[in-house]
């Protein structure tokens, strides 16, 4: 019969550490996020390991990936950071509640989880609600009422909202295929009259004389994306919705414009809903496009 560990009490600092280092994917990530040096990561990491008796990081793997024990404590550890939190909050009446109403499109999704994230650690009292749509039903629910904020694609016969960054707009195909060399050349779109990315795929290709026809039709990224990957279509795209199986496209094809993404919010906030408006237009201001090389692959 095994001999049973004896149980002490888990201190949340390393919890914290531990929870870092996974959620950051390394040691180095962690100790920048929690301004600490890299060997004090280490030695917390190393304590907890201590405490528990089993190793809860894989070694030897290029990301910080848990061990079965280390899934386990993950768990525990995010409930009780949480808890912690809530405690604090309470106790020095600085506890936030209620519902907040967000809707995004599903082209940002790829960015904001880590915004929201981030809020929902904060204010663990506070539910978030997240809806995904498009940006011209987005910003008329915000108008009636029915979302709190709201993240667009700024339109032109819907301007409005609070501009929070500009990407260009870029040409993407599938790796391996050479999709763009067909004439005339197949387009993998969203509906007619409700997204800014169709209307200037068409102009410009109307205006350098490009014949084209519409393969495909979706008013989801997902959608768009696996058609261009299966090699049936070309569609356009910024730099963060790049996905896996697709490359920028340059050579034989217009010049786009860029587009405007925009922060709406309905006429009364919440105080909850003005700390996640503040945080998400910090975040998206100064998001990086991973995915953006600055060098198209040409044909």
């Amino acid at each position: 019969m095994t001999r049973s560990q004896p149980q002490r009490p888990l201190d949340l600092v390393l919890l914290n550490t531990f929870v870092s280092v996974i959620e950051k994917g390394g040691f180095t990530a962690a100790a920048e996020h929690l301004h600490l040096a890299q060997p004090t990561v280490s030695a917390h990491i190393k304590r907890l390991e201590g405490v528990l008796g089993r190793p809860l990081l894989e070694r030897g793997q290029k990301l910080a990936a848990p061990t079965v024990a280390g899934e386990k404590l993950l768990l525990h550890a995010r409930q009780m950071l949480r808890q912690n939190r809530l405690a604090w909050q309470d106790i020095h009446d600085q506890r936030l509640a209620g519902v907040v109403r967000l809707g995004i499109p599903e082209d940002y999704l790829g960015y904001l989880p880590a915004a929201l994230s981030d809020f929902d650690a904060r204010f663990p009292a506070v539910e978030l609600e997240v809806h995904c749509g498009l940006s011209v039903d987005l910003m008329q629910d915000v108008e009636t009422g029915v979302l709190d904020l709201a993240i667009t694609t700024r339109q032109p016969r819907s301007p409005g909202g609070e501009v929070l960054r500009r990407e260009p707009m870029i040409w993407v195909g599938a790796t391996g295929f050479d999709t763009q060399q067909r004439s005339p050349l197949p387009l993998a779109v969203s509906r007619q009259g409700v997204c800014i990315f169709r209307d200037h795929t068409l102009s410009s290709l109307d205006t350098a004389g490009i014949s084209w026809r519409i393969a495909y039709t979706s008013v989801s990224l997902s959608g768009l994306s696996a058609a261009v990957r299966a090699g049936l279509a070309v569609t356009v795209l910024t730099p963060s919705m790049l996905g896996s199986g697709m490359r920028v496209l340059k050579a034989g094809l217009p010049e786009l414009p860029h587009i405007e993404i925009a922060l709406h919010r309905r006429e009364y906030l919440t105080e909850a809903a003005q700390l996640l408006a503040t945080q998400l237009q910090a975040h998206i201001e100064g998001h990086a496009s991973a995915h953006w090389t600055g060098r198209p692959e040409a044909d």
